[in-house]
């Protein structure tokens, strides 16, 4: 590992200033299609919907976002490097024909800690993000046999899109340290970031930021982010100070999840400070479907009833419905008048 690559492709604080500055507000979700419960079920060949896809990014478009964050997984390169790629290419070519750009994420701590590809399990009724998968895996995190692998897929991807106008930016990991990974994600992580600076895509990279107490992670993402995202599930005023604290870095932000309605973080009072700090909104997520985060974090499951016949009263995540329609129109009026002002 040549970590010295980090320091000397790390972009100056000059030029991600130049380059957000040419940037519109970018404002979006967190995108999985409704018919996926997970990363695999939306990239397997088998399951990979480009009717949906096209579907649910053009009711995105239609209240204004141009951005979707996007989480991939490396088991379906694995399989089939050059299908996935293929997927990959069809799925930018959708976002873009809606105008709509996308950043996409290589890893992830979050949820289930064995994926496996194949038929994926049916959503448990009730349950917040049931079929989630960790990205490698609990166990692979730390299985450096696996990183020659791991490699081949960061790069693979990172060289047939690194100079792609459809890419905002490059995710390398998210949540770092989750799932009570703490500081064993490191290595990984480190590694990650040292495969991407080799590829030296024209896109920023960053690596976002999610738990205070990781201190050692939360140093080394700063150090190794273009631009700095972060996730913010809490009220307004908690937010301003979040931003207020990342913006002594003197790096663009972007704010990549957000949106906890239970929790106060709501698009009326979170979305315009945002756009007034100048911060991108990408809140979790878009539409109501198998991944159940309509939910809240820890809901009890409600076995005996069909999971989209059921829905809590206050919605945790999501705009709209698999119909379409909006879970509160007031909101998506709302979002609409900040992404298009007259």
């Amino acid at each position: 590992m040549n970590t010295d690559i980090l320091a000397k492709r790390l972009w100056k604080k000059g030029k991600a200033s130049r380059w957000y500055a040419k940037q519109p507000w970018i404002t979006g979700a967190n995108f999985t299609p409704s018919t996926a419960v997970n990363e695999l079920e939306m990239w397997q060949a088998e399951t990979f919907d480009p009717a949906i896809i096209d579907r649910e990014l053009g009711w995105a478009a239609s209240i204004g976002f141009n951005t979707m964050r996007v989480f991939l997984h490396y088991l379906p390169w694995v399989q089939d490097p050059e299908g996935f790629k293929d997927r990959l290419k069809r799925y930018l070519g959708i976002s873009w024909k809606h105008r709509i750009r996308t950043m996409f994420v290589f890893f992830d701590d979050c949820w289930n800690p064995e994926p496996k590809l194949g038929k994926q399990p049916a959503p448990r009724p009730g349950v917040h993000n049931s079929g989630w998968l960790q990205c490698p895996g609990q166990k692979q995190v730390t299985d450096t046999s696996l990183f020659p692998v791991l490699e081949d897929y960061v790069k693979g991807i990172l060289k047939a899109f690194k100079h792609d106008k459809r890419v905002l930016m490059w995710d390398l990991y998210n949540e770092p340290g989750n799932s009570k990974h703490e500081n064993e994600t490191l290595p990984l992580l480190t590694e990650t970031a040292c495969w991407a600076r080799s590829v030296n895509p024209s896109q920023p990279l960053t690596i976002g930021l999610w738990n205070e107490a990781f201190a050692e992670l939360n140093a080394f993402q700063v150090a190794n982010s273009d631009i700095i995202s972060f996730h913010n599930y809490s009220n307004s005023e908690d937010l301003f100070n979040n931003i207020t604290r990342l913006k002594k870095h003197g790096r663009p932000l972007v704010c990549t999840e957000y949106l906890a309605r239970g929790n106060k973080s709501l698009f009326q009072t979170c979305m315009p400070e945002l756009k007034k700090e100048k911060v991108g909104a990408i809140n979790w997520g878009l539409v109501s479907g198998k991944i159940q985060t309509i939910w809240p974090w820890n809901s009890p499951e409600q076995p005996g009833k069909a999971w989209d016949s059921i829905e809590p009263p206050l919605w945790h995540h999501d705009i709209f419905r698999r119909d379409g329609t909006p879970y509160d129109p007031k909101e998506t009026e709302l979002i609409y008048q900040l992404n298009c002002p007259v």
